[in-house]
This record gives C-alpha cells, structure tokens and sequence, in this order.
C-alpha cells in the first residue's frame, strides 16, 4: 500500500491541482492523484485538463497503462457516483482500475448531482478514507459555485 504517513501530502497535491483547473460554472475544479502500492506518484491530472468534460479523476486514469491493482488515488473531491457528460462516473473508473484506495477531502455538495461515490466505493470494497482538514483547499478554486 502507498505510504500513508503522507496521506495529507499527497491529498494536498491534488488540492493544489484543482487551482490549474479552467473555471466552470457547470461543474467542480478538482485533481487527482494515483500513487502506487510502492509509494511512487504515478499519475496526476485536474478537471477539463484536455477536454471540457474531462474529471479530474478521469484525467489521470487516462495517463497511465499501468497494472493499478492495489494503488491509491487523492482527490480534492468525492469522486462522481451521477455523471451527465459521459457514460461512466469516477467511482466506475475508479472500481474498474482496480483502485484499492480512495482518500479525498471535500464530499461533494449536490450542487450539480447527488454525491454519493463514497458510499458506492465502500459498498464494492473499496477502501475510503475522508480527510475534511483540507476541505477548505479543496473547496477555494470552486468558491464561484459555492456563493
């Protein structure tokens, strides 16, 4: 499993990507980050980082081939358990990696959709872990959403 002594470090990182993210009024500036069960980075990405309906998650899944049985990814956000824009959500792409870990900061607000990916990872057996120390970062780059 990655080191989770840095959990706070590396959920920060993805915090600190959501701030790259173009601004939207129709969806959260989030980032992401997959590390693997070695501790080593192996991925990164933010929301419409190539395209204006990419997620962050989805970003970052898309930059690696590699076998991510076991690995944990940070996300600033719950990921997405309701996705209009494309046919598959966060929590599936997540559950389809074979992710073991999910560790995020802000649950998402039903702004936009009922969020519920926490509940959906944690009933296919996925492992997640809510650090709301750094839900303020997590929520600064979508406080144009928020009022």
């Amino acid at each position: 499993m990655a080191d989770r002594v840095d959990d706070l470090g590396r959920l920060r990182i993805a915090c600190e990507l959501a701030a790259l993210c173009p601004p939207s009024e129709t969806a959260f500036s989030v980032g992401a980050v997959i590390v693997g069960t070695d501790g080593r980075e192996l991925a990164r990405g933010y929301s419409r980082e190539n395209d204006p309906h990419d997620h962050a998650e989805e970003s970052a899944l898309a930059k690696t081939a590699a076998d991510l049985t076991g690995t944990t990814i940070y996300s600033s956000l719950e990921p997405c358990a309701e996705r209009r824009s494309r046919p598959l959500t966060c929590s599936e792409l997540i559950l389809r990696a074979g992710i073991a870990r999910v560790v995020f900061a802000w649950r998402e607000p039903s702004l936009f959709v009922e969020g519920e990916g926490l509940e959906r990872l944690r009933a296919a057996g996925v492992e997640v872990v809510e650090l709301p120390a750094l839900a303020d970062l997590a929520r600064a780059p979508n406080a144009h959403l928020l009022g």
